[in-house]
C-alpha cells in the first residue's frame, strides 16, 4: 500500500487529488477499524506489529496540513486516550507515591500503546488550536490583530484537543512535561522561535490546567512563567511582545490553583497584567482585562487578605494607584476592570472595612459625576450635551458593574448618587419627550437622544440589579421604590411606544419578586396566598399582603394597557418589552395575586386576555411563560371561594376553549405536558365539586362534569368533523377518568393530535419533542458529570465554586 518510511504530510502537500482523496479514504478506514476492532487485535500477539504499523500510517496521516482529515485522525486519538484512561482512572489517593513505595505498574493496554501515544502528544502541541480567550492573533498578511470575529470551528476543534491533551497528560503526564519543557527550551533559546511554535506551545500549555498532580504542577508552570516572562523582556519589537503578553496572560489565566496556592506568582502575574494595561497594541488591553478577571474571581480573598511579607493587603494597592492603572484604557475595559477589583473587595468579611474599600474604589467614578452633576445644578442646559450624557452613561455602566461583583454592600454607594441619578432620569426623560414632540419619532436615532436613553437604561439596570442582589426587602421598600416609582412609571406612560424603556417593565418584574417576602402581621404570607388558613378571609389577607401589593394598582395603572397596546397587534414587534411585560405580569400573579382581586372586571378581563394571547405566542419562552401565569392564576383564584366561583362562570369555559385552540395547533407541540397539566386541572375542577355555581345558567339542572364533557365534544366536532361521535366520546371520557394522572393524560391527549395528524397527513415527530429535548439535556447533564470525574476535563473557569481546590 504505502511503505511505511513514507513521508505522508509530504505526499498529500505534492499529491494530485486522487492521492489526497486516497490518504483521507485511509485515515476513516484505519480509525473506524481500529475504533470497532483493535480490542479484538490487542489480545493476539502475532497481530501486534500490524497494529502498530497502522496506528504509525495513523500518526504520520495526523501530521497533514488538512483540518478535515486532522479532525477524522483527533477523534479517533480522543477516543483510544479516553478509553486507556477509565480502564485505570486517576485518583487522590493514586497521586503521589510515596517516599520507598514502588511506583504504580502501567496497565498491559496502555504499555502497548505508549509509544504511539507519545508522538500524538508531540503533533497535539504543535498543532493545538486557538482557545476562545485568545484574543491576539496573526492573521493571512502575517500582521499580529485583534480578533473580533470568533471562529466556531476553531473554537470547537480547540475542545476536542484539549480534551484529547488532557487525557494523554492523565497516561502519562511525565511525557507530556517533557515535550512542552523542550519546546519551550527551544523558543528561549531562538531555535524554534516563531510566533505560531509559540502560539500553539502556550495553547496546549493552558490546556492540561489541572490534569498534572498539583506539585508536578507548581514545578512546571514556575519554569514556564519564568521563561515567559524572560521571553517577554527578551524579544524586541511590539508584535512579538503582543503575541508573548498574549500566550503569558492565557496562560496565567488558566491556573488559578496554582496564583492561590503561590502569593509571590499571583502578585507579579497582576504587577504583569497592569503593565499589559498600558500596552496599545490592538487586543493586548482586552486581554489583559478579560484575564485579570477571571484572576481576580477566582483568586479573591487573597487579594483583601494581608499576605506574608506584605504589610497591607493587596487591594489598598491597587486602590492607591487605580488611576494610573486604568488611564490608557477603553470605557468598556474600564468597566471590566472595575468588575474585577469589586469581585476582590466581596471577599471582604469585615463590614466596616468593607465599607471604607467600597468609598475608595469608587473616588473616581463619583468625581466624575459630582462634576456633572454640579454643572447640571447650576445650569440644566448641561443635559444636553452629548459629551456629558454620555459621561453619566459611562459612569453608570462602572457603578452597574461594580454592583454585579458587590452585591448588597454596593448600597453604599448606590445611596449616594440614588436622588441625584432619578433627577438625571426625569430630566432627560423631558428632555427626550421635548424632542419627539419638537421633531417626530425618528429623533430618537439620533445620537444625543440615543445616549439620554442609554443613561435611563444603565439608571434601571443599576437599580434592578442591586434590588435583585439585596438581602433587606425592608430597607428597600421604604428608601427606595418610592422614588423610584416616582420617576419611571409616569414617563413610560406618557411617551411614545418608540422611546419606552424595557428596563422599566423587568425592573419593576424584579422589584415584586424580590419584595413579595416583606409581610406585616402575624400570618405567613404564602400560607395566606396558597392555603386557607381558616383564620382570614380576603379583607384580612389584604391587610396582611406584601407591601410592593400597595403600589401593584399605581404600577398597572401606568404600565399594563400602554404596553398591552405595544405588543398585541402582531407577535414580532417591541420583543424586549414582549417578554419584560409577561414576566412583570407572571411575578404579580405569583406573589401579588390579592392585587387582581381589587381590580375593576375590566381590567382583570384585560390580564387574562393578556394571558390568553400569551400562551398562544409564537415565541417559545414567551408561550411557556404564559402557560405558567394561567396555572398559577388558576390555583390562586381556587383558594377565594367568593372570586372563584365568580372567574368560574365567567370564564372557566373560555379558558377551556383557548387551551384546546393552541394543544391543536401544531406551531405548540413543545408545550404538551404544560397543556396536559392545565387541562387536567381544569377537569379536576369540575369533577371534584370545586365549580359549585352551575357553568350553563340555562340549564342549572345539569350537572357541570356533563356540562363540560358536553362542551369539549362540541368543541372538538365542530374543529374536527372528520372524528366520529365515538372517537371524541372516547377522547373526552378518557381525559376525565385520567385527570388525576398527568402522565397518562399527556400520553391520552397525544394519542388523541396523533388521530388528528394522520387524517392530515401531518408528520408527528414534534408531538415528541419534549421527549427528545429530555433525552438530550438527560445526555448533557450525564457528559458533564463524566467530565466532572476527570481532573482537567473541566476548563478551570467553569469549574462549580466547591470545587475549585
Amino acid at each position: 500500500m504505502l511503505p511505511l518510511d513514507t513521508n505522508i504530510r509530504q505526499a498529500y502537500a505534492n499529491g494530485q487529488d486522487d492521492e489526497q482523496k486516497f490518504i483521507q479514504n485511509l485515515s476513516l478506514f484505519l480509525c473506524c477499524f481500529l475504533k470497532e476492532h483493535s480490542q479484538l487485535i490487542e489480545k493476539r500477539q502475532d497481530l501486534n506489529e500490524l497494529l502498530h504499523e497502522s496506528l504509525h500510517y495513523l500518526v504520520m496521516i495526523s501530521e497533514v496540513e488538512e483540518t478535515e482529515i486532522f479532525k477524522i485522525c483527533l477523534e479517533y486519538w480522543n477516543a483510544l486516550a479516553a478509553d486507556l484512561y477509565r480502564e485505570s482512572p486517576f485518583t487522590a489517593s493514586t497521586s503521589l507515591p510515596l517516599l520507598g513505595q514502588p511506583k504504580t505498574e502501567t496497565p498491559q493496554r496502555r504499555a502497548l500503546y505508549n509509544p504511539v501515544l507519545s508522538k500524538v502528544r508531540l503533533i497535539m502541541v504543535g498543532r493545538m488550536a486557538k482557545p476562545e480567550e485568545v484574543l491576539v492573533v496573526e492573521n493571512e498578511q502575517g500582521e499580529v490583530v485583534r480578533e473580533f470575529m470568533k471562529d466556531t470551528d476553531a473554537i470547537n476543534m480547540y475542545k476536542n484537543m484539549r480534551e484529547t491533551l488532557v487525557y494523554l497528560t492523565h497516561l502519562d503526564y511525565t511525557d507530556t512535561e517533557r515535550i512542552m519543557t523542550n519546546k519551550l527550551y527551544g523558543q528561549v533559546n531562538g531555535t524554534e522561535w516563531s510566533w505560531k511554535n509559540l502560539n500553539t506551545l502556550c495553547w496546549a500549555i493552558g490546556s492540561i490546567s489541572g490534569a498534572m498532580h498539583e506539585e508536578d504542577e507548581k514545578r512546571f508552570l514556575v519554569i514556564v512563567i519564568k521563561d515567559l516572562l524572560g521571553l517577554c523582556e527578551q524579544k524586541r519589537g511590539k508584535d512579538n511582545k503582543a503575541i508573548i503578553a498574549a500566550n503569558i496572560m492565557y496562560v496565567v489565566g488558566q491556573y488559578p490553583r496554582f496564583l492561590r496556592a503561590h502569593w509571590r506568582f499571583l502578585k507579579t502575574v497582576v504587577n504583569k497584567l497592569f503593565e499589559f494595561m498600558h500596552e496599545t497594541h490592538d487586543g493586548v488591553q482586552d486581554m489583559a482585562c478579560d484575564t485579570f478577571i477571571k484572576i481576580a474571581q477566582k483568586c479573591r480573598k487573597y487579594f483583601v487578605q494581608v499576605q506574608v511579607g506584605e504589610i497591607m493587603p493587596f487591594i489598598e494597592d491597587i486602590l492607591n494607584q487605580i488611576s494610573t492603572i486604568i488611564c490608557d484604557l477603553q470605557p468598556q475595559q474600564v468597566h471590566t476592570f472595575y468588575e474585577a477589583v469589586g469581585y476582590m473587595i466581596s471577599a471582604q468579611a469585615d463590614a466596616v472595612a468593607q465599607e471604607r474599600l467600597i468609598e475608595k474604589y469608587m473616588q473616581l467614578p463619583n468625581q466624575a459625576w459630582d462634576g456633572v452633576i454640579n454643572q447640571a445644578t447650576k445650569n440644566v442646559e448641561v443635559l444636553k450635551d452629548e459629551d456629558a450624557v454620555k459621561q453619566l452613561g459611562n459612569i453608570l455602566k462602572t457603578n452597574v458593574r461594580a454592583c454585579k461583583a458587590l452585591g448588597h454592600p454596593f448600597v453604599v454607594q448606590l445611596g449616594r448618587i440614588y436622588l441625584d441619578m432619578l433627577n438625571v432620569y426625569k430630566v432627560l426623560s423631558e428632555n427626550i419627550s421635548a424632542a419627539i414632540a419638537l421633531n417626530g419619532e425618528q429623533v430618537t436615532k439620533q445620537p444625543l437622544i440615543r445616549a439620554m436613553r442609554t443613561v435611563k437604561k444603565e439608571t434601571l439596570k443599576l437599580i434592578s440589579g442591586w434590588v435583585g442582589r439585596s438581602n433587606d426587602p425592608q430597607m428597600v421598600c421604604d428608601n427606595f421604590i418610592p422614588p423610584l416609582l416616582d420617576a419611571v412609571l409616569i414617563d413610560y406612560q406618557r411617551n411614545v411606544p418608540a422611546a419606552r424603556e424595557p428596563e422599566v417593565l423587568s425592573t419593576m418584574a424584579t422589584i415584586v419578586n424580590k419584595l413579595e417576602v416583606v409581610t406585616r402581621g402575624a400570618c405567613d404570607w404564602t400560607a395566606l396566598l396558597l392555603v386557607d388558613c381558616g383564620r382570614c378571609d380576603v379583607a384580612d389577607r389584604l391587610a396582611f399582603q406584601s407591601n410592593i401589593t400597595n403600589e401593584i394598582p399605581q404600577i398597572f395603572d401606568a404600565l399594563f394597557e400602554c404596553t398591552l397596546g405595544m405588543i398585541n397587534k402582531d407577535f414580532e414587534e417591541f420583543p424586549e418589552h414582549r417578554t419584560n411585560f409577561f414576566l412583570l405580569l407572571q411575578a404579580v400573579n405569583s406573589h401579588c395575586f390579592p392585587a387582581f382581586l381589587v381590580i375593576s372586571p375590566l381590567q382583570f378581563k384585560l390580564v387574562l386576555d393578556s394571558i390568553i394571547w400569551a400562551f398562544k405566542h409564537t415565541m417559545r419562552n414567551v408561550a411557556d411563560i404564559g402557560l405558567q401565569i394561567l396555572y398559577q392564576l388558576l390555583q390562586n383564584v381556587k383558594q377565594d371561594e367568593t372570586a372563584a366561583q365568580s372567574f368560574y362562570q365567567t370564564y372557566y369555559t373560555d379558558v377551556l376553549q383557548h387551551m384546546f385552540s393552541v394543544v391543536t395547533d401544531t406551531s405548540h407541540t413543545a408545550g404538551l405536558t404544560m397543556h396536559a397539566t392545565i387541562l387536567a386541572y381544569l377537569f379536576t375542577l369540575a369533577e371534584s365539586g370545586a365549580i359549585v355555581s352551575p357553568l350553563d345558567p340555562t340549564n342549572a339542572s345539569q350537572s357541570n362534569v356533563d356540562f363540560v364533557q358536553q362542551y369539549v365534544a362540541n368543541l372538538l366536532k365542530a374543529a374536527f368533523p372528520h372524528l366520529s361521535d365515538p372517537q371524541i366520546k372516547i377522547t373526552v371520557q378518557g381525559m376525565f377518568n385520567l385527570d388525576q394522572d398527568i402522565t397518562q393524560f399527556k400520553e391520552h391527549l397525544r394519542d388523541f393530535l396523533v388521530q388528528i395528524k394522520e387524517f392530515a397527513g401531518e408528520d408527528m415527530t414534534d408531538l415528541y419533542l419534549e421527549e427528545r429535548e429530555g433525552a438530550l439535556l438527560t445526555a448533557q447533564q450525564e457528559k458533564r458529570r463524566m467530565q466532572l470525574m476527570v481532573p482537567g476535563i473541566i476548563n478551570p473557569h467553569d469549574m462549580p465554586e466547591e470545587m475549585q481546590d
